[in-house]
């Protein structure tokens, strides 16, 4: 049938030639409506402009906090990966980048749990998670920190323990020195004999 035979043909169809005057078939303008900056060639309009009015996202407040800008960000490494080294081998950034499991070197490298390690290996990264520092003990290997020193967790903080608020006692002396009777004068002095 004709439309088995045709079937991966490409369209016999002319593109559209813009900007060839009337003739072309998309008028005057070549479909770019009327004038200004959107009609010229090589222009750029950016992501969010409104024509020279103030933008909305200056027009709004700027309200609240975000932790983006200090999260602390990592290349994702699993411990499965790591089996693609000789056991007794130094895994470290620069080796996993040959590897091609870490792109470049710009973030420090944190290793996960996830997967079965086989060698045994000494593995300097930035971060490891709980697993994947037991993991890499249990294959007899090392983990270090960046700095090539033994890794290890900081210690847990200590949980906050609100005091129990202390009553506070009120002196009654003012009181009781008003309601006490007044103390009778000092007698005289008896005269010294001679």
């Amino acid at each position: 049938m004709i439309h088995e035979i045709t079937k991966l043909a490409p369209r016999n169809k002319r593109g559209m030639r813009k900007g060839r005057g009337e003739s072309s078939g998309k008028g005057k303008t070549s479909g770019r409506g009327n004038k200004g900056a959107k009609a010229r060639q090589g222009t750029y309009i950016k992501r969010g402009h409104e024509g020279g009015q103030t933008p909305i996202f200056r027009r709004f407040p700027k309200r609240g906090f975000s932790n983006h800008d200090f999260e602390r960000r990592f290349y994702i490494v699993n411990i499965s990966d790591l089996n693609g080294f000789d056991s007794g081998s130094v895994v470290d950034a620069l080796a996993l980048k040959e590897k091609g499991l870490v792109p470049d070197m710009k973030q420090p490298v944190k290793i996960l749990g996830d997967g079965k390690l086989e060698k045994k290996l000494t593995v300097v990264a930035g971060w490891y998670s709980k697993s994947a520092f037991a993991r890499i003990g249990e294959a007899g290997g090392v983990a270090q920190n960046a700095a090539g020193q033994p890794f290890a967790f900081p210690k847990p903080k200590k949980i906050f323990v609100p005091r129990e608020p202390v009553k506070k006692i009120i002196a009654a002396e003012p009181e009781a020195a008003a309601a006490a009777p007044p103390a009778a004068p000092a007698a005289p002095a008896a005269p010294a004999a001679e």
